[in-house]
């Protein structure tokens, strides 16, 4: 029987399995790799995790990196697993601080690098890292929305995956999952549908926020993507009239796992470009497993 090494990873709470396809699974396609994922990431009853990274060769790239969800479904990209696999890419070619890692995902190319040296905590491996996604499209305001009986108004953006950001007071007090789901599912965001986060100013240049994501279908600890979504749509809302063009725009986000990610970029107007985004990451543990029971 086939062994099949993969790696442990997470970032700000959100965490992954990591498999290398070129040395494993190389033969397998996009239906195996999405039973793979629903088999795998089930906690309590697998390894457990938010989705599967799948590494590949590319020409764009140093690897291309594809992102299943916890229920099969592929995503464009993953902030927070872009930090990790460039974490594991690190690791595995012994690269130094601010050596630049590029890789090919379905949103576009990202780039990433490590700001700090990787460093073995008992059994963990982490660094700190920080990575450009690809310029931010779609930016809606208030949209409204009809939701459990109540109108609301909603913002959008596409971070290389659709995300909603609302702004609330007593984000604690906020039943996520009850209010997320009907707005991550609504005709108004069909056929994609949408993460949806839920944002609190807490200073100037501060925020904190809860977030849904689709494919995982409940709250998860951290959200890449999310956070910059929300970054930048509370930049946007922070605007003075007699200031137009921002630049230099530098955010801290509290997540619920606990770290403070920072998100920086440049605003002019309503558009965001060169947008970097910087936190812990870790390497929790490798292991192998069985090929088998897929088809």
């Amino acid at each position: 029987m086939s062994k099949i090494k993969f790696y442990k990873l997470q970032a700000s709470g959100n965490d992954f399995i990591l498999i290398d396809k070129n040395k494993f699974l190389k033969d397998k396609g996009k239906k195996y790799l999405s039973a793979f994922a629903k088999k795998y990431c089930i906690r309590k009853q697998a390894i457990g995790a938010d989705g599967l990274l799948v590494v590949e060769p590319s020409k764009k790239g140093d690897f291309k990196m594809r992102i299943f969800n916890a229920d099969g479904t592929e995503a464009q990209m993953c902030g927070n697993g872009a930090r990790c696999v460039a974490l594991w890419k690190a690791c595995s070619a012994n690269l130094g601080c601010n050596k630049k890692i590029k890789f090919d995902t379905k949103a576009g190319i990202i780039e990433a690098s490590l700001t700090s040296k990787i460093k073995k905590e008992k059994n963990l491996i982490s660094a700190r890292v920080k990575a450009k996604v690809t310029k931010p499209f779609g930016l809606l305001k208030n949209i409204p929305l009809h939701i459990l009986g109540r109108k609301i108004k909603v913002n959008f953006i596409n971070t290389g995956v659709p995300h909603v950001v609302i702004f609330v007071d007593g984000l604690d007090d906020i039943e996520v999952e009850k209010i997320a789901r009907p707005i991550r599912f609504h005709k108004q965001f069909f056929p994609q549908g949408t993460n949806v986060n839920f944002v609190e100013p807490l200073d100037s240049g501060k925020i904190k926020i809860r977030t849904y994501e689709r494919g995982v279908e409940a709250e998860t600890l951290a959200c890449g993507t999310g956070s910059i979504a929300s970054a930048i749509l509370y930049s946007v809302k922070r605007q003075t009239k007699n200031k137009k063009v921002r630049q230099g725009q530098k955010i801290r986000i509290q997540t619920k796992g606990g770290e403070i990610l920072k998100v920086a970029f440049k605003l002019n107007k309503d558009q965001a470009k060169d947008v970097w985004f910087e936190g812990k990451t870790y390497c929790v543990y490798e292991g192998q497993l069985e090929n088998k029971g897929i088809r």
